[in-house]
């Protein structure tokens, strides 16, 4: 597969997220215990190497992916698909202040430029907290929980830096090890187990098979070719797209103090890698 489709393909399957999770009648906690679940056999199955190389530093990384998976799903079902998945676009904020304890990376003006554009960003889709939906109920727990999520998915990518300077061990073995924590984090929530329907079943399957395990293996493929901030700028197709199926296929519309909050997210990414790969050339 050409690196640039799978590159892209891997971001429109990451996008179909926040659709497909709003599409199941079953509890938050069970969507998000057995789509990983379910996604911990697909990457055990597509990718071999994440069963292998497993030690205590991918165990922690998997700690914050966990987290993230979860609290994704959490936030999704509370507040809007927009909402969730700009807020988990965060992570930039979280990684300028991160960098310079875990990786001794220095902080430079772009970095507060980012800073100050997430802040913004964020003050913006904090202020839709007032509008419920149908399917967003609770956008105020939602939009922290997603926060959260951006918070948790800094600490993974964090983490996986630290272990591919170190080269210790595969950098997939934590994404394995997550998704069957993060089952068991949702685990005490999900009894008494309901019976799914045909249509929560299929969501289910495609969620952890698709969304999760195929769209990280398309990633691993256009990562090991392309350039990174060429690859950033492809993924960025996820936020992007997430908020489009949602208002498709459920009629959810964010406000436009959220879409602005999330443009300014978007860009702070794309900021963020154009830094990252400035420094990696120079």
């Amino acid at each position: 597969m050409n690196a640039r489709v799978a590159a892209i393909a891997s971001a429109v399957l990451f996008s179909t997220g926040g659709a497909v999770i709003k599409g199941t009648l079953l509890p938050s906690w069970h969507v998000a215990g057995l789509r990983s679940l379910i996604a911990a056999a697909a990457i055990a199955l597509l990718m071999p190497g994440a069963r292998r190389s497993w030690s205590w530093p991918a165990a922690l990384i998997a700690v914050a992916y966990a987290i993230c998976l979860t609290s994704f799903v959490l936030a999704t079902k509370n507040t809007t698909a927009a909402n969730a998945i700009f807020l988990q676009g965060t992570a930039p904020l979280y990684l300028v202040l991160l960098g310079p304890w875990l990786l001794q990376e220095s902080i430079h003006l772009a970095e507060w430029v980012t800073l100050a554009l997430v802040a913004c960003g964020i003050a913006l889709v904090f202020s839709d907290t007032a509008t419920s939906q149908s399917l967003a109920p609770q956008p105020a727990l939602g939009n922290a929980l997603g926060a959260l999520s951006g918070a948790a998915w800094a600490a993974t990518v964090c983490g996986l830096r630290w272990l591919s300077k170190r080269q210790q061990g595969n950098s997939m073995a934590p994404v394995l090890i997550g998704n069957l924590l993060a089952f068991a984090f949702c685990s005490p929530q999900m009894w008494p187990w309901p019976q799914p329907s045909f249509t929560d079943t299929v969501a289910l399957l495609y969620l952890g098979i698709f969304q999760v395990g195929l769209a990280y293996w398309c990633l691993t493929r256009a990562m090991t070719t392309l350039p990174a901030l060429e690859a950033s700028l492809l993924i960025m197709v996820e936020p992007a797209l997430n908020p489009l199926w949602t208002w498709l296929l459920h009629d959810e519309t964010p406000s436009a103090s959220a879409i602005g909050g999330g443009a300014l997210i978007i860009v702070s990414a794309l900021l963020r890698s154009w830094r990252d790969h400035r420094n990696h050339v120079q």
